[in-house]
């Protein structure tokens, strides 16, 4: 499995970021991080040139909704539908707003690395059964 963790907008916190790649590494899956201040344009493009299988942002800024509105945007546009998770600082109230926006998952601030991971696990491993059932 392999997955990209990206830190979008200004939000130049990434300790957790760091250590949910670490959490994900040590479950084995091939983690590729970013790094600080990326662009939406920018997760997109690494997301496409990387094969990943899903793509995670880790946003503790407050600007959670645009910021996955502009990247579940340029995914369509890239024609790519990794499983596509959002941890940080998100409110309750924002959850029904980001799963309509496309995002698969949300992991507020404290959750679990075990959670995490076996969400990453379990979403891409489903969405592989549904490609093989869709080939045949």
């Amino acid at each position: 499995i392999r997955v990209l963790i990206a830190k979008p907008g200004l939000d130049g916190h990434d300790v957790g970021a760091k250590l949910v790649c670490r959490a994900l590494m040590a479950a084995g899956m091939e983690v590729i991080y970013s790094g600080l201040r990326q662009s939406p344009q920018a997760i997109v493009h690494t997301a496409v040139e990387e094969w990943v299988d899903a793509v995670g942002l880790s946003i503790l800024s407050g600007a959670h909704l645009g910021l996955c509105r502009k990247t579940s945007v340029l995914f369509a546009e890239a024609g790519i539908d990794p499983l596509f998770v959002v941890g940080g600082n998100i409110p309750a109230g924002d959850r029904a707003a980001l799963t309509a926006l496309g995002v698969d998952g949300v992991f507020s601030t404290g959750s679990q690395f075990d959670d995490i991971v076996e969400f990453v696990a379990s979403g891409v491993r489903a969405a592989r059964a549904r490609e093989v059932t869709d080939a045949e």
